[in-house]
């Protein structure tokens, strides 16, 4: 399981963080410590179980080289596309929805395109977490690099753990089983965002060699 995000506090609580978000929530719930693996440029974590050896990993290289690790792991211990699951922010679902599905494209999520470009597939599986859309194409990096207001973070939070009911599937491969607890029952509808204010700024934008976003 993957969780994609960039690294360092000042993005910690940010909306493009939603897949670090699960994988902290996961590693909660399975009692197991991320730490830094110089090999895997990330975060990593390995729980042992009846299906096999589950790794948790959360990219150290900004978003747009999130391939870089991910390829590095899954390269190392020969784990095909389709064994891996990918969290990532989601602009096209409200904040509260969660969604997972198999393959398909990257719609410009620029740590998407650089796993695709990684694997050399698409056929890996997506858990797709809702943080809304801010209404204008030209405001989009301004916001996934911004803090959800409170009622929102309230939503995704409510909706990952919706998500850890479905994790024993996942971490069994069962993933008709999973999607539809996942899918199941849907959240109330948020308010829609509001536009990003000045003191709503995102954080300074990464260094280019290592673009955030």
């Amino acid at each position: 399981m993957v969780g994609l995000g960039n690294p360092g506090p000042e993005y910690d609580a940010t909306r493009h963080n939603a897949g670090f978000w699960w994988i902290d929530a996961v590693a909660r719930q399975l009692k197991a410590a991320l730490v830094a693996e110089r090999s895997y440029h990330g975060l990593v974590a390995r729980v042992n179980g009846p299906a096999g050896p589950l790794w948790l990993l959360e990219p150290q290289t900004y978003m747009n080289l999130s391939g870089k690790s991910v390829g590095a792991l899954a390269r190392f211990y020969k784990i095909a596309p389709e064994e891996i699951l990918v969290a990532h922010d989601e602009l096209d679902l409200p904040p509260g929805e969660i969604k997972l599905k198999q393959g398909g494209g990257h719609a410009g999520h620029n740590g998407l395109r650089d796993i695709h470009a990684q694997l050399g597939s698409a056929d890996y599986w997506r858990l797709r977490i809702g943080i809304g859309h801010p209404g204008v194409k030209a405001e989009v990096v301004n916001y996934v690099l911004g803090k959800p207001m409170a009622e929102h973070r309230e939503a995704i939070d409510a909706a990952l753990k919706r998500a850890l009911g479905a994790l024993d599937a996942l971490r069994a491969g069962e993933m008709v089983r999973a999607t539809a607890a996942i899918h199941t029952s849907k959240p109330p509808r948020p308010k829609p965002p509001r536009p990003v204010a000045a003191d709503d700024a995102a954080p300074a934008p990464a260094p280019m060699r290592d673009g955030a976003v």
